[in-house]
């Protein structure tokens, strides 16, 4: 069971930091079954690091689309989660309470909200994961990662899950991060429109 991996920088005693340290290992077990969701083409663990899953949302979009969780996108989670032992415990946890890990599903905000703000409102613990949109996902990895990473690991994710540009482009704030971005977002277009006229992803559909 992982206890206390919050307390990771704190003065800890020696059979403190072994209780952690199996945490950290309990952690990267259940994250390597974890990617067991990768075989399903709606599903992606995103990143390990952030912890975050992706969930397929569409192939094409407006730049005033809504970027939000849909009921079959949850239902999706829910389903495949399942088999590992995951419960829907409310309407934005999933819970696998044998190895106190929580899947959480953030909740929607605003209509007109910044996918960047995607988690502030909801807080986890250290080893519980994210269920993001694609989009949001892009936009952790822009918020957590030095630029040319973040567009390295977008790009890997938009040629399974791509995302809403337009969406993103007009959220950008004026900081050097999100300058750096903007600068990205004509190779990211070029690459998103090519996967998406390819196969697997061009026979793909939204989930209904």
């Amino acid at each position: 069971m992982m206890r206390g991996m919050s307390n990771l920088f704190t003065s800890i005693s020696p059979a403190q930091k072994a209780i952690q340290a199996a945490d950290a290992e309990a952690l990267r077990t259940w994250t390597q079954k974890l990617r067991v969701i990768d075989k399903d083409p709606y599903l992606s663990l995103a990143d390990d690091t952030l912890r975050l899953i992706s969930v397929f949302d569409d192939l094409k979009y407006d730049r005033a689309d809504l970027d939000m969780m849909s009921g079959p996108m949850r239902r999706r989670v829910v389903t495949k989660l399942a088999p590992l032992g995951f419960r829907q415990k409310s309407g934005s946890v999933i819970e696998n309470r044998e190895i106190d890990l929580r899947i959480l599903l953030p909740k929607f905000r605003a209509l007109g909200a910044s996918p960047f703000d995607a988690i502030r409102d909801t807080p986890r613990r250290a080893q519980d994961f994210y269920v993001l949109t694609p989009t949001q996902t892009a936009c952790q990895f822009i918020e957590s990662y030095p630029i040319d990473d973040a567009v390295e690991r977008i790009k890997t994710l938009i040629v399974k899950h791509p995302i809403n540009l337009y969406r993103i482009w007009d959220f950008l704030e004026k900081y050097d991060q999100h300058n750096a971005f903007l600068n990205a977002i004509g190779h990211l277009k070029y690459v998103q429109r090519k996967a998406v006229e390819s196969e697997p992803l061009r026979s793909r559909y939204a989930l209904r």
